[in-house]
């Protein structure tokens, strides 16, 4: 275990001091509406990492818009308001370990959509078929279905963890996914960033080359934000080699609890720090 928490802290100092540049889209290489004759057209699959290590980390917040002060979205009343419950353990408003009320950091909860290409976002591994597309992630193994036979997203969904979510090609070389019905409970990002059920997900996965995918995720939620917004603009993805294989990396609840009395967080069971289940 020990082991383990030194590699959480080697991990945790690189995130604080590597030479990142946040809030602002990565440049890209060529223009969305064309790419060079050796990308196949209609196909994002293969094992994809940020182009730059540890920009997909977003503990202060997401890649293009951290919670600095400097890059915060149109919150509308009602968002500001169900952000007062909110305690997290980074961005502007930062909370010491015992106070924190993350449902991903005190219970282990599944983070959540878009939470999950916000947060952690490491290696990735896109998997199409004919009916749906798959995108794997390495932080928590988690594994989202992309339907890609034409149906609607569904109305008044039972809400789930991650949501329910449709894609399409724009064009050869562009993805573009919705998804709706993503639980109330969980947060948008690490910094505390909150937002309904009504939410709506994008995301524009476009080929620039053929070993640079560009991601733009935007948040459509008009009970929380008087605009939509994009905590990721044009994320840049380089591809891996087909042999390249991801280390592991889930949340197993009793090294959960380890790693939290480590951190001297609060024990949520006794309400140590004033931690409560989530509410909806």
């Amino acid at each position: 275990m020990a082991k383990r928490l030194a590699i959480i802290s080697c991990v945790t100092a690189a995130v604080l001091t590597s030479p990142l540049t946040f809030g602002q889209p990565q440049k890209a290489e060529a223009k969305e509406a064309a790419a060079p004759a050796e990308v196949p057209r209609h196909d994002i699959s293969g094992t994809w990492t940020p182009a730059i290590e540890g920009s997909g980390i977003g503990g202060a917040g997401p890649f293009s818009a951290p919670s600095d002060g400097n890059h915060e979205p149109p919150y509308t009343a009602a968002g500001r308001e169900k952000m007062k419950a909110y305690r997290p353990g980074n961005g502007m408003y930062q909370n010491a370990p015992p106070l924190i009320n993350d449902p991903a950091v005190i219970y282990c909860d599944p983070q959540g959509m878009p939470r999950v290409d916000l947060y952690e976002l490491r290696d990735t591994h896109i998997v199409h078929e004919t009916a749906k597309t798959f995108i794997l992630y390495q932080y928590e193994h988690l594994w989202r279905e992309i339907w890609t036979d034409g149906r609607p997203l569904p109305k008044d969904p039972e809400p789930r963890w991650l949501g329910y979510s449709i894609g399409k090609w724009e064009d050869d070389y562009t993805f573009v996914t919705q998804t709706n019905g993503v639980d109330g409970r969980t947060w948008l990002d690490k910094s505390g960033r909150p937002h309904s059920e009504d939410m709506i997900v994008e995301e524009r996965f476009h080929r620039v080359s053929k070993d640079l995918l560009e991601l733009t995720v935007t948040v459509n939620d008009p009970a929380m934000y008087t605009a939509p917004w994009k905590p990721l603009d044009k994320f840049r993805l380089r591809l891996l080699p087909e042999n390249h294989e991801p280390i592991e990396m889930l949340c197993s609840v009793s090294e959960f609890m380890l790693y939290n009395e480590h951190m001297k967080f609060g024990n949520p069971t006794a309400g140590t720090g004033g931690q409560r289940p989530p509410q909806k």
